[in-house]
């Protein structure tokens, strides 16, 4: 049987993390498998793109787009002509994309078009917020892809209730924890001497880490100064470490808010220096998708800064606690964490890292038969 080969679709931060595993577990199949990755470049900064793939592991990109920078749609047209010309010249038996990016959606309509099969890693999540650009790219990729790979049953749920068969819906687990306990363990055996984030801990006995990014929370000033308040409270009695997206920067030093003395800001980290971060912290305040998964994975008390979330399995089952932007509720809950009464969560089903496994034995069936 010749080998199939497949474009693995990476372009902002959370993508290279996902594809991380799934190489691993195509390289372990080589006599069946052959594999591209298409960077599409959607984020630009070196500290916030390719440190990622020197400290995964992952190889060079065969393809870099350079589609970064200019609005959503910019940016989604740009991927969708360049992705295209490389889809026609040569032609891949399947393109998996990862979650929910601006990339994750051009490249699965450039590749439906083109009649080519789209795996979809990461499908079915909802939050029912049409406010999130994030939850447009989930609904039309899904709308499209041949197969669903999922990361928890709520995944699976909305896929069939939406009408998709069965037969290509797979709850296989979750590639981020793949990577994520992976990396632990890279980490806990590597010096760390040198490495920026361990100096940053070790000013303080105990921790907590902050991370911002979303428009609702950032562009907003009276939501973004509600926040800086709990904040500033918060670090009166757990000093905070706040890794900064430059769109926060931005906005804080627009609106002429300060954090005091006792939230330390520093510039983005890379994945292996915010993992030795976070790992370690008594709480986590963030409104990242990924960082639910991933403090539920490891079992660190996490406060979700949104008012929904289409990981479910984070809040149901993990140690995940939605308290939306309002300073009241933040205060409440990270009270109860210092206070040591913080939600207790488990890891969920199948987050055991072994999900790239079965995606690539999932997809070995897949275009056997296709």
């Amino acid at each position: 049987m010749s080998r199939s080969l497949i474009y693995l679709v990476a372009g902002a931060r959370p993508n290279f993390m996902k594809i991380a595993p799934i190489v691993r577990a195509l390289q372990a199949r080589a006599d069946r498998f052959e594999f591209k990755i298409v960077h599409t470049g959607q984020h630009y900064d070196r500290e916030m793109s390719d440190v990622f793939f020197d400290e995964l592991g992952i190889p060079k990109p065969d393809y870099h787009l350079e589609a970064g920078g200019g609005s959503h749609a910019t940016q989604t047209a740009k991927i969708v002509v360049a992705f295209e010309e490389i889809c026609q010249t040569a032609r891949p038996d399947c393109v998996l994309v990862v979650g929910d990016v601006n990339s994750t959606l051009a490249c699965s309509i450039v590749a439906k078009k083109q009649l080519i099969p789209v795996a979809h890693v990461e499908a079915g999540l909802r939050s029912g917020d049409m406010r999130m650009p994030e939850e447009i790219n989930r609904l039309v990729t899904d709308s499209i892809s041949d197969w669903f790979f999922c990361t928890e049953p709520s995944g699976v749920d909305n896929l069939l209730r939406e009408g998709k068969s069965q037969d290509v819906v797979f709850h296989v687990g979750h590639v981020m924890v793949d990577n994520l306990l992976y990396q632990r363990d890279q980490l806990n055996s590597a010096d760390k001497s040198g490495m920026e984030s361990e100096s940053l801990k070790q000013q303080f006995e105990k921790y907590g880490v902050v991370t911002l990014h979303r428009p609702s929370n950032v562009d907003d000033e009276a939501t973004l100064r509600g926040i800086a308040s709990a904040l500033l409270e918060i670090s009166a009695k757990l000093p905070l470490i706040f890794p900064v997206h430059p769109r926060t920067r931005g906005n804080l030093e627009r609106f002429g808010l300060s954090l005091g003395p006792n939230v330390l800001l520093t510039k983005p980290l890379s994945y292996m220096e915010f993992l030795n971060l976070w790992k370690d912290a008594a709480l986590i305040m963030t409104d990242s998708g990924g960082l639910q998964e991933e403090t539920t994975a490891l079992g660190i008390p996490c406060l979700t800064l949104r008012e929904n979330t289409e990981r479910p399995v984070t809040a149901d089952e993990g140690s995940n606690v939605l308290v939306g932007p309002d300073p009241v509720r933040i205060l409440e809950e990270a009270a109860k964490v210092l206070a040591g009464q913080g939600k207790q969560g488990r890891r969920p089903a199948l987050w055991d890292g072994k999900a790239a496994e079965r995606i690539v034995a999932d997809l070995d069936h897949l275009l056997a038969v296709k």
